[in-house]
């Protein structure tokens, strides 16, 4: 791994070690972020965790590891001291069969299987049998007099993705709710072993398709530190110019998704309307919609197709539209009333628990690896103020994305102002050597957040990749917001968060 490393394997004895360590930096008056815990499979059945931390101030990640030898995969529980460890011990569970003892609810996630032995393994050089789920592994509860369940999915009306939410309520009021992700469990993990570098580039880019441009980044960015490639300038502008146009996309989605909700008919196709502008343009720019074939390993394939003025005149054309209608929507008392403290995440909470993108920066918590620790062409962008709420409800959320899609219109009219400096025959890409060994981190900043992938290569091939989205990380929080809410406002609150059940369910 690339950064400040610390290490602890085997003996068993230094376990311990390991996670007093990782409790103690994120703990105290300036703690560490809590990024991540990951396991990684070996030949001979033990399993490496690999804990992932943000210090404050600092550009490279604190990586924090230990092995649990084949014959005790078994570890105290760090979530009654670190909640925000939650997901992450119930994903080893389910992936490597994993116990992390104490732990509050070890209810299946990903993976609901009676069978332990067949848990899948990412970084164990086999491939699994076929794995059929089993819902009868997931437990349901029902809680109190006249609390009832309700099973909203995995099948809703609408374009939805699969996802199970369980609520259980005496009525209205939602007490709790569980949610079932398993249903869009694909296996991702397993599906970058053993692939060659330009074949898992493509692997990256459909681990979340709404966040395509972000993962591909990611992923290249953990290889190019890993084989100490400079990309070039003309590839971190084009870089850029596409994950912005990302950003934008994908919040006139949720626009589009909170306006529906509000019964907001012509918002609600006006939102549509921009968002499949933007795509358009970006196909034009590179031949997919998602941004799909732009980025790779050491720079980018090709210049967009249009030039730089006539991307100008698009862009201009769309930012003064898209304005136009948001600001129309901004001043709708009924759908202001149904995002006005709905959803509320307490800044408390989002801090402790690192939460990332627009969830977290509407209640105060503010991770940007755009500004914190910056990547392709945005050092030396003018980024200007973060975009941030302390709202912290469904209003703030939206806000916070309203500002990031001006924020992203001015960047992109700086990029093209670059990008008119380019010429012909500038280098686009530096190629990677084809026997790449090691370890390396890379991360980017989605719509959603931020993207962190641990990337593991042996003699050419990837061993491990390791894909966390925002959308993992972000998802646990739904638990924590129905603070006097009803069932009327479940699908401001959703859509709000703006997540992708690909990107958790991986």
């Amino acid at each position: 791994m690339t950064g400040p490393r610390e290490a602890f394997t085997v003996p068993r004895r230094d376990l311990p070690g390991w996670r007093t360590r990782l409790l103690e930096l994120t703990s105290g008056t300036d703690p560490a972020r809590f990024a991540g815990l990951f396991g990684s499979a070996a030949a001979d059945g033990s399993v490496r965790l690999t804990a992932v931390l943000f210090p404050s101030q600092a550009e490279k990640p604190l990586i924090l590891e230990t092995l649990l030898p084949a014959a005790h995969l078994c570890y105290e529980t760090l979530s009654l001291r670190l909640p925000a460890a939650f997901w992450y011990e119930r994903a080893l569970h389910d992936l490597f069969g994993v116990e992390p003892t104490g732990h509050p609810r070890l209810d299946p996630l990903l993976l609901p299987l009676t069978d332990p032995a067949h848990t899948p393994l990412p970084g164990k050089a086999r491939r699994p049998e076929p794995l059929t789920p089993e819902e009868s592994a997931i437990p349901r509860t029902v809680l109190g007099p006249g609390v009832f369940t309700i099973a909203h999915g995995p099948v809703r009306s609408g374009v939805l993705e699969s996802v199970e939410y369980l609520v259980e309520t005496p009525g209205e009021d939602i007490p709790r709710i569980q949610i079932r992700v398993f249903h869009k469990h694909r296996g991702v993990s397993k599906s970058f072993e053993q692939r060659p570098l330009e074949d898992a580039v493509l692997v990256a880019e459909r681990v979340e398709g709404t966040a395509s441009v972000a993962h591909a980044l990611a992923f290249c960015h953990a290889v190019e530190r890993l084989a100490g490639i400079e990309v070039p300038w003309a590839a971190r502008l084009v870089r850029s110019l596409h994950a912005e146009l990302e950003r934008i996309a994908q919040h006139l989605d949720v626009m589009v998704k909170l306006t529906e909700a509000a019964g907001l008919a012509v918002a609600t196709a006006r939102f549509g309307l921009h968002k499949e502008r933007v795509l358009r343009l970006v196909g034009r720019l590179c031949g997919s919609r998602f941004g799909r074939g732009v980025v790779v390993p050491g720079g980018v394939h090709a210049l967009p197709a249009p030039g730089p003025h006539e991307i100008d005149r698009e862009l201009a054309r769309l930012r003064r539209d898209i304005t136009s209608d948001g600001r129309a929507a901004m001043a709708t008392p009924s759908f202001l009333d149904r995002l006005r403290t709905t959803g509320p995440l307490d800044p408390l909470l989002a801090r402790a628990h690192g939460a990332l993108g627009p969830v977290g920066k509407a209640s105060g918590s503010a991770p940007d690896g755009r500004y914190e620790r910056p990547y392709d062409a945005y050092p030396s962008l003018g980024l200007g103020p973060l975009p941030e709420d302390t709202g912290g409800d469904a209003l703030a959320r939206t806000q916070v994305r309203w500002a990031e899609i001006e924020q992203s219109f001015r960047l992109l009219r700086q990029i093209t102002e670059e990008l008119r400096e380019t010429a012909e025959g500038d280098a686009l890409a530096v190629a990677a050597p084809g026997d790449l060994n090691g370890e390396a981190a890379g991360w980017a900043e989605a719509p959603q957040g931020e993207v962190l992938y641990l990337v593991r290569f042996e003699n050419g091939r990837v061993a491990r990749c390791v894909p966390r989205s925002a959308s993992f990380h972000n998802l646990v929080l739904l638990h924590e917001v129905f603070a006097g809410d009803i069932l009327t406002d479940f699908p401001f609150i959703e859509a709000s968060f703006g997540l992708s059940i690909a990107g958790v369910a991986l």
